[in-house]
């Protein structure tokens, strides 16, 4: 899919492209001081963007046939629309091809995914520091949502979330029995008076 400008092409990532988008992960997480964060490889790249079960997908943006940048995607849902969204993970543009255009040509392209595929909205994050992509959201006619505060459960707290909720569940659960219990014995002792 070709996009306004000759030299700048937007294409849907392919299997090959993995480790391209692995390098531009660490590129973004640099660019963040999140580096220390990365644990994303290769194989998983494989598994989550191009496998059976594709949680994500990514789009390429390259300019004069050399990659340039990317976005990862994935869906949600809003409940209040009764329909489903497109979350933007992460877009990146290369330091040398910014003020370019290529970011913007991203977002219109998810735009466009979004109109084809009925979608209510698209959301992402962007760090508090990050003052020239706050700005070149806000010139897109993003709206900053500051009212809302982000919440996350890392996957090292899945299992004891997930044991803390199953034993809370099985203590009611045991709670109701005690008490069906309980007045089943009581009524099973008392004499009957008839």
């Amino acid at each position: 899919m070709q996009i306004d400008k000759k030299p700048l092409t937007i294409r849907k990532a392919t299997i090959e492209d993995a480790e391209l988008i692995l390098e531009f992960i660490k590129a973004l997480a640099l660019y963040e001081k999140l580096e220390n964060d990365v644990s994303a490889n290769k194989n998983l790249i494989l598994k989550n963007l191009f496998g059976e079960n594709t949680k994500a997908y990514c789009l390429i943006a390259e300019y004069e046939n050399e990659a340039a940048g990317f976005a990862i995607y994935f869906y949600n849902f809003s409940t209040f629309l009764a329909k489903p969204g497109l979350y933007l993970e992460d877009l990146f543009v290369k330091p040398e091809f910014r003020a370019k255009g290529i970011g913007k040509a991203l977002i219109k392209e998810l735009a466009k995914i979004a109109i084809e595929e009925d979608l209510g909205r698209i959301e992402w994050w962007v760090l508090d520091w990050n003052t020239p992509s706050i700005e070149f959201y806000k010139s897109l006619g993003a709206i900053a949502m500051d009212e809302w505060t982000v919440f996350r459960v890392t996957a090292d707290k899945f299992k004891s979330l997930a044991c803390y909720t199953q034993s809370m569940f099985i203590n009611k659960i045991c709670s109701i029995c005690k008490k069906s219990l309980i007045g089943f014995r009581l009524e099973n002792l008392l004499p009957n008076d008839s």
